[in-house]
C-alpha cells in the first residue's frame, strides 16, 4: 500500500493509452507481491500487476489497492459494507520504493504469455484503469488486490489456465488462513473475529486461498498451461527482507481478560460471603456486552459486510443485555431477572457446543471473559428473587 504518494498515483491514473499503443514482444506482465507490512491492513501483504516494455519505455505498476482516507464517507461507507477501493497505475520504481523505505520484500513473477495475450491483458488493464471503471467495492476476502490478479489471468487464458493445488498442504479455514496473518491474540484480530460471522470457518476452496497473496504467490509458481508450460516464466527477488513475523499486542487481549476474570471472581467471591451486589459491576457488564451485541446485529442485517451474517458470539454479546442492564440499578430487584439470567448462563453454555462442532470457531482471548461472564451472571441467577 502507497501511503505517501496516492494523490500523485490517482492524478497519473487519469488518463489511458493502450487504444493507441500495443506491447512489443519483449515485453513482461508480471504479477508482483509485498510482504506484510506494520499496518494491520499491510498484515496480509499485497499483491499488483507490473507491465514492462523497455521498446516502449514502459513500466507500470497496476494496483487494485488504492484507497482514500480523506474522503469524507470512507468510514461511514466502511462500516455499511461500502469499501469503495479503486485500481490505479503508476511507475513502478514508487511501488518499489514505499516496500524497501517499509522494509517489506517484493517478488516479481513473469507470465508465460504470448504478445497476444500480453497484449489483451494490457489492454484489460488500461480499459479499466479509467476513472469510470477504476472504483469497484472492495471484500477483504473475495474481492481484493489479490483476487483482481488471479481473476483477470483467468479471463485472459482461459480454459488454458491448469491452477495446481498442490500448493494446500492441509484444509483450512478462512478464519484459520486470517488468524495466520493476524496473530489472534492482538486487537485487531481480535475485533475482526467478533464483527465477522460463521462464513469464515467453512474449509477453504483452492481459489479462496488466492485472497492471500502469499497462496495466490505459491499456487503461480507450480501452476501450468495448457501446451505443458509453467504458468511463470520466471520468478525475481526485487527487495529481500525478512518476513516480517506475526506477533501478540501487549498488552494482549487474553492478558487484559484474564486479569478481569480475576478482579471479577474476587468481587463475586466478596459479594458472596457479604451477601451484597456490586451494582456497577453487573451494569458495566450487560451494557458492555449489549453494546457489542447491537454491533454485530448492525452488521449482520444491516450492511453489506458478505461475512457478518451467522455470528454466534450474539451468545455472548447478547443485544437485550444493553436495555436490562438499566433494570439491574434500581433498588427493587425485578422477578424475571432470575429467568432472564438463566436465558444468558445457557447461551454461554452453548458456547463450547458451537466451537467443537465446527459451526464457528471462537477466537482464544475471549475463554476468560466468557468465563467471567458465566461467574457472574451464575451468582446473579442465585441471588435474584424467585417470585
Amino acid at each position: 500500500m502507497l501511503k505517501k504518494y496516492v494523490l500523485l498515483l490517482l492524478l497519473v491514473s487519469q488518463f489511458s493509452f493502450a487504444q493507441t499503443v500495443q506491447l512489443s514482444v519483449y515485453s513482461e506482465i508480471s504479477i508482483v507481491t509485498s510482504g506484510p507490512g506494520d499496518n494491520l491492513y499491510e498484515k496480509f501483504g499485497h499483491t499488483a500487476i507490473r507491465v514492462k516494455d523497455p521498446v516502449l519505455n514502459l513500466d507500470l505498476l497496476y494496483n487494485y489497492g488504492i484507497f482514500d482516507f480523506n474522503d469524507p464517507n470512507f468510514y461511514a461507507n466502511f462500516v455499511r459494507g461500502f469499501m469503495k477501493y479503486k485500481l490505479a497505475r503508476y511507475p513502478f520504481h514508487y511501488a518499489l520504493k514505499s516496500a524497501q523505505q517499509d522494509d517489506r520484500w517484493v517478488k516479481q513473477q513473469v507470465l508465460n504469455l504470448n504478445i497476444k495475450e500480453r497484449n489483451e491483458f494490457f489492454q484489460f488493464l488500461e480499459q479499466n484503469v479509467k476513472p469510470e471503471n477504476a472504483s469497484y467495492f472492495y471484500d477483504p476476502f473475495f474481492d481484493n488486490c489479490a483476487t483482481r490478479p488471479r481473476d483477470i489471468t483467468k479471463s485472459i487464458l482461459k480454459e488454458k489456465l491448469n491452477l495446481n493445488e498442490g500448493f494446500i498442504t492441509e484444509d483450512k479455514s478462512i478464519r484459520t488462513l486470517m488468524n495466520e496473518k493476524i496473530h489472534p491474540n492482538s486487537w485487531g484480530s481480535f475485533g475482526i473475529n467478533i464483527a465477522l460471522g460463521n462464513r469464515l470457518d467453512k474449509i477453504a476452496s483452492p481459489e479462496e486461498y488466492l485472497y492471500l497473496p502469499e497462496y495466490l504467490y505459491e499456487a503461480y509458481e507450480v501452476s501450468k498451461i495448457s501446451n505443458g508450460k509453467s504458468l511463470i516464466k520466471k520468478t525475481e527477488t526485487l527487495l529481500d527482507f525478512e518476513t516480517k513475523s506475526v506477533k501478540a499486542d501487549f498488552p494482549s487481549p487474553l492478558l487484559i481478560f484474564t486479569l478481569l476474570l480475576i478482579i471479577v471472581a474476587i468481587i463475586t467471591y466478596k459479594d458472596y460471603k457479604k451477601k451484597r451486589q456490586t451494582k456497577i459491576l453487573d451494569f458495566i457488564l450487560l451494557f458492555s456486552t449489549g453494546i457489542v451485541g447491537v454491533l454485530i446485529v448492525f452488521l449482520w442485517f444491516f450492511t453489506n459486510h458478505s461475512t457478518a451474517p451467522n455470528n454466534f458470539n450474539f451468545l455472548w454479546a447478547f443485544a437485550p443485555n444493553i436495555v436490562v442492564s438499566f433494570f439491574l440499578l434500581g433498588k427493587t430487584p425485578k422477578t424475571w431477572i432470575k429467568k432472564y439470567f438463566l436465558v444468558l448462563i445457557v447461551l454461554l453454555a452453548l458456547i463450547p457446543i458451537i466451537h467443537i462442532m465446527g459451526i464457528q470457531t471462537f477466537t482464544y482471548p475471549i475463554i476468560p471473559f466468557v468465563a467471567l461472564l458465566f461467574l457472574r451472571y451464575l451468582f446473579l441467577y442465585k441471588i435474584s428473587p424467585q417470585k
